[in-house]
């Protein structure tokens, strides 16, 4: 029994140890602890629980022990990382994502050294066949396992019914709450408060009937970003952006609060137009939540006025569950790679900007009623990996984004001669990280430009103004073009 008792100490002390590990930290000059108390209870109950699930399955105390110690080392291996490429902790909507790591591995790993995939691989291999070898049958162990497992895991539910910890953790903080109360406990107590958000009020339909030919595209483009801001050099000016700016009905900066990743952050505000204040906790990832919001939807709104939508993106729309989520959301059809040849060896790894704007000017131009088309481009998706033309990463990717501003040419030119009131909206999802040149910082804004062209194909300059705008600002001036006096 006291061998029992100190293996679960050692468990608690060494999990607490790699917790407080895990960054951000709080300095607090002189105290024993760097979390809150409540916060390590919580993670001493979740890791009561992980410890007794691993008994419960294997039945034997000391590889149930390393098991839930080496659980704990992984998520404080992959927060860490996470912030550093990133700029933020684990949270927990990334739970969510496991499956498609495993089906889409190139969009995740990336963000590990190559010594920590080594370590995973060992791992997947190492802990199936260490388990089996170690598994005890004893059922004493095998039920005592279970009940741990309970017992942490209905004290979870009890702690956050009470006082402190149900007043913890009420405003999506994620920096702030990991430094004050620990990783595991933060995943928890924001789970818990993700879980008591409801679903908002449907949203009202737009009536207002546009110009019978209206055209709409809307480019949410990978990792689109200035490089004369992202990297400071003025002759890394694109081309196509500045003269699009001058051109413009409206431009600006999108202040996504996403880096790096988290396209479909930047990609929800744009399309359903709810405000990170709005979202709470769904913030994170707003994609679980998005069935129950489909009425927001820019394609939904505008349906009731005879607009007819397009959903184009060439990857597995399964990925984010696009496929039920654009379907509640009122597109019409949803144009995936199956559309797309791939990419041929010297393209890269993903369907390119320019056949993306090919297969858009081709169902622009058959469109027959008031058409949106919102396209999500993949070509520029990182890691930029040096080629023998692009001798670095920054190199790499400039070749990939000017092949994204080549795509906004061509667009801006090409609805323009089919002379028909057209709306072209251009926008990145996020800058891209590449690491020790693009890092997470304060400034995280990408750009964006409005252009409009008329019947007759001629640009509407309107008044041109640079506005800055977050993408759920964006969707509501969309919104508003959409719906009012066609250009």
């Amino acid at each position: 029994m006291i061998i029992k008792f100190l293996i679960g100490l050692v468990v608690l002390a060494g999990s607490l140890l790699l917790d407080s590990c895990v960054r951000p930290r709080l300095n607090w000059s002189g105290r024993l602890f760097l979390r809150s108390f409540a916060g390590m209870w919580l993670h001493s109950l979740l890791l009561t629980a992980v410890f007794g699930l691993m008994l419960a399955i294997c039945g034997n105390l000391w590889v149930s022990a390393l098991l839930a110690l080496g659980l704990m080392a992984l998520f404080m291996m992959v927060s860490n990382a996470k912030r550093a490429m990133l700029g933020e902790p684990l949270v927990f909507s990334d739970l969510a994502l496991i499956g498609a790591i495993f089906k889409h591995p190139q969009f995740y790993l990336s963000a590990l050294t190559k010594s920590q995939k080594a370590l995973l691989v060992i791992a997947a291999a190492v802990v199936p066949g260490v388990l089996w070898s170690l598994f005890v049958p004893s059922l004493r162990l095998h039920m005592a396992g279970f009940a741990l497992f309970a017992a942490g895991g209905l004290l979870i539910k009890l702690s956050l019914l009470l006082p402190p910890w149900v007043h913890l953790g009420r405003v999506p903080d994620v920096e702030g709450d990991v430094a004050r109360h620990g990783l595991l406990a933060t995943l928890v107590l924001h789970r818990t408060r993700w879980r008591e958000t409801r679903d908002p009020l449907p949203a009202s339909a737009v009536q207002t009937l546009p110009h019978p030919q209206e055209l709409a595209v809307v480019i949410q483009c990978e990792s689109f970003a200035d490089p004369v801001e992202v990297f400071g050099d003025p002759a890394l000016s694109l081309q196509g952006l500045e003269a699009a700016r001058a051109q413009a009905w409206q431009w600006g900066d999108l202040l996504v609060s996403g880096f790096g990743a988290y396209t479909m952050r930047t990609e929800y505000g744009v399309l359903f137009g709810r405000s990170e204040e709005e979202l709470g906790f769904r913030r994170f990832d707003p994609y679980l939540t998005a069935l129950g919001e489909g009425s927001y939807a820019l394609p939904s709104r505008l349906m009731a006025a005879g607009w007819r939508s397009l959903f184009v993106h060439p990857h597995d729309m399964r990925f984010y569950n696009r496929e039920q989520i654009m379907r509640a959301g009122g597109f019409a059809e949803l144009v995936g790679e199956d559309r797309f040849a791939p990419p041929a060896p010297d393209e890269g790894r993903y369907v390119t900007d320019k056949e993306m704007a090919y297969e858009i000017l081709d169902m622009a131009g058959k469109a027959d009623v008031p058409t949106l088309i919102y396209a999500v481009t993949i070509e520029n998706h990182g890691p930029w990996e040096p080629t023998a033309s692009a001798g670095n990463l920054t190199d790499g990717y400039m070749r990939l984004v000017r092949n994204s501003d080549a795509m906004l040419v061509t667009l801006r030119d090409e609805l323009a001669k089919l002379k028909r009131p057209a709306t072209l909206a251009f926008f990145g999802d996020h800058r891209p990280s590449i690491p020790g040149v693009s890092m997470p910082g304060v400034a995280r804004h990408t750009p964006y430009v409005i252009l409009r062209s008329d019947a007759e194909g001629q640009i509407v300059r309107g008044e041109g103004q640079r506005i800055d705008l977050t993408p759920a600002e964006l969707h509501h001036t969309l919104l508003a073009l959409l719906s009012g006096p066609a250009a």
